[in-house]
């Protein structure tokens, strides 16, 4: 096809300010949205020019109506994601689909099974293969230049603050309504991992829990909430006005009116972030909220011919940052995402620093955002595929790694073998 149009499901920050936005700005039109929050939905329709007969409060009732567009965007909660895509499959979308691909293994399958069968194109949202930062490492280890891949080491800081938003407070907290957090947060961690291997996985094993963010571990005097009588919050880095209003990377008063400070609400004033602190949920004590997702996990994996990786996941970290360092027979590849900086070593050379470099206005994920949605774009505009394009058949294997681990940490670290 010459040109596509687009629907999109779900409009947090990933389906209003990333897909929305690109689609926008590249004069892709936007056909139809749903979301239920009818505030979202209607700032949308004016914002992006959407008829209001092509606004929905769901994804449901999007897909009760005749075919809206020729891809959807899937950006509902990870739990809505199985029966969206497989009714939009079957309705005749090509799907731009939000990792995780579903919460459960099996829907995974029967996701990529009723694409092959209705001849569409899934394209899961792995950005991280199209980050500048994490091609350039692809590169290195094709040209040979650090010899053969022997061991891998794979380092994610969620930052203490992103967990206390995400995965305490916020949508992620409780994974009963969600995935657990390895899959929620850290497919793009091992989606990575196979690519850059090259190799089939072979086992898994892994250990982790969650150690701070319980009721036992609060500290003297903490409320039920932040803004009251908490006799615990000048010490506290979790205390939520902190967060939303005075922290370097996320507070409003260092100017920063975008994610996560706009999850709370659409009105992103210094009242508008009060009152959703003192009655919606991310006013809640980090000790004090209904959350089971882990805080730190550590995962083991053996590939085909013996190369083996390890993934280590924790809340603490100052930043969000991911770190790698890839080893090899005749030398070592060390990268982090936060100084955008890759050190090659090679064995009885001098070490090479070189800094990658990303445009400001397309940061998102390392420049990975805009990269894979152009990818997208190319696929159904011209049949273009890039080698690397994060397919759902490709994009699954991640996933099994996810559930893998998942099990083998509720089993006390017992290993789980994949791949036959």
């Amino acid at each position: 096809m010459s040109g596509f149009s687009i629907a999109i499901a779900g409009l947090g920050s990933r389906g209003r300010e990333v897909y929305a936005r690109f689609a926008h700005d590249q004069n892709i039109p936007i056909t139809a949205v749903a979301d239920t929050d009818p505030a979202r939905v209607a700032e949308a329709a004016e914002t992006f020019g959407i008829a209001r007969d092509h606004c929905f409060v769901s994804a449901d009732e999007l897909l009760k109506q005749g075919k809206l567009a020729d891809a959807l965007v899937v950006c509902t909660q990870d739990e809505n994601h199985f029966d969206t895509s497989v009714r939009a499959l079957k309705k005749g979308y090509h799907l731009l689909l939000e990792k995780p691909i579903a919460t459960k293994e099996e829907h995974c399958a029967e996701i990529a099974r009723v694409a092959a069968e209705e001849n569409r194109n899934v394209v899961v949202c792995h950005v991280l293969r199209y980050s500048p930062l994490y091609r350039r490492i692809k590169e290195i280890i094709d040209s040979g230049g650090i010899g053969e891949i022997v061991t891998v080491s794979a380092f994610e800081g969620v930052g203490f603050f992103h967990q206390a938003h995400s995965f305490v407070r916020g949508a992620w907290g409780n994974t009963k309504e969600s995935s657990p957090m390895i899959l929620a947060k850290c497919c793009h961690d091992a989606d990575i991992l196979v690519w850059l291997i090259g190799r089939r996985i072979k086992s898994v094993s892994s250990f982790g829990g969650l150690y701070y963010f319980k009721a036992e571990k609060a500290p003297r005097g903490a409320a039920l909430r932040c803004l009251g009588d908490c006799k615990a919050k000048d010490g506290c880095p979790y205390d939520a006005e902190k967060i939303y209003f005075t922290n370097e990377s996320t507070g409003i008063r260092k100017g920063n009116i975008g994610w996560p400070a706009n999850v709370l609400t659409r009105d992103v004033t210094e009242n508008g972030i009060r009152e959703a602190l003192i009655s919606g949920p991310y006013g809640r004590c980090v000790f004090h909220c209904d959350n089971d997702a882990v805080d730190h996990q550590v995962v083991n994996m053996e590939f085909e011919g013996g190369i083996t990786a390890q993934l280590t996941m924790t809340a603490f970290s100052p930043v969000v940052k991911r770190t790698m360092r890839v080893m090899g027979t005749l030398g070592q590849i060390e990268a982090d995402t936060q100084t955008n900086i890759i050190m090659t070593s090679v064995f009885g050379k001098e070490e090479t620093a070189e800094k990658i470099s990303i445009e400001r206005e397309n940061e998102n994920h390392g420049g990975g955002d805009i990269r894979l949605f152009n990818a997208f774009t190319a696929l159904m505009t011209k049949g273009e595929s890039d080698t690397s394009l994060t397919s759902v058949e490709r994009s699954v294997e991640s996933h099994l790694i996810c559930f893998a681990a998942e099990r083998s940490r509720l089993n006390g670290g017992a290993p789980e073998l994949l791949g036959g």
